[in-house]
């Protein structure tokens, strides 16, 4: 079954995966361990979502204003994604996983976009979960090439998550998330787990949502 036959009753969420640097740094450990932490995070996250009844989860993993960070740490995002590609594929087909990315490719190395890609090939049929990644990702350029194409950004996003107390979307989703609810947690994505998602999910199905209407017309 194609990935555009997921039930419409399932929800999208959206997740900006903030604090893995901070996660290393408060144990003593290099900014890369967070990252790897939070890899293996996202992975629980992923594993759970389906159950949750989350049919497609959004991930900030780098952003377009990402490549002013050091380059010793973009140089470790960029293998980690490698190592994330390379060691689960496998799974998410078997999991029934569609992987996409989301952003610019051309300033990514080559050999990176052709395990994206491979990636995506693989995963292709997957209809329990729509994972979409964030690679130099830019809403705002994502809005100006929508334009420019006249089309439209994504999928609208029901949740937003964003962990480590920031409250901010930092150029996220900002047309998906025009009528999203917002949960941030205090917590830093590391430590961000199926059981934190279970429970954000639980808050959201409490909110009374009412895209501009009264409660009687939103119904």
């Amino acid at each position: 079954m194609p990935s555009n036959c997921l039930r419409k009753d399932k929800i999208h969420v959206g997740a900006i995966m903030d604090g893995n640097g901070r996660w290393a740094q408060a144990r003593g450990l290099p900014r890369r361990e967070g990252h790897r932490a939070g890899i293996e995070s996202l992975r629980n996250i992923v594993k759970a979502a389906p159950d949750l009844g989350i049919g497609t989860l959004t991930v900030h993993a780098f952003s377009a204003d990402n490549w002013k960070r050091p380059a010793e740490e973009v140089a470790d995002l960029l293998m980690l994604f490698r190592q994330y590609l390379d060691s689960e594929t496998e799974t998410l087909v078997i999991d029934g996983v569609k992987l996409n990315f989301i952003g610019r490719r051309d300033r990514l190395p080559p050999d990176l976009v052709a395990e994206m890609e491979r990636a995506e090939a693989a995963t292709e049929w997957g209809d329990a979960l729509n994972l979409r990644v964030g690679l130099d990702y830019s809403a705002r350029a994502a809005i100006v090439e929508a334009v420019k194409a006249n089309t439209v950004p994504g999928p609208d996003v029901d949740l937003l998550i964003r962990t480590s107390g920031e409250q901010r979307l930092s150029d996220f989703l900002l047309w998906e998330c025009a009528y999203a609810e917002f949960l941030f947690s205090e917590k830093l994505w590391p430590d961000f787990g199926p059981d934190d998602l279970a429970e954000a999910v639980r808050t959201f199905h409490t909110r009374e949502r009412r895209f501009g209407a009264l409660p009687e017309a939103a119904e």
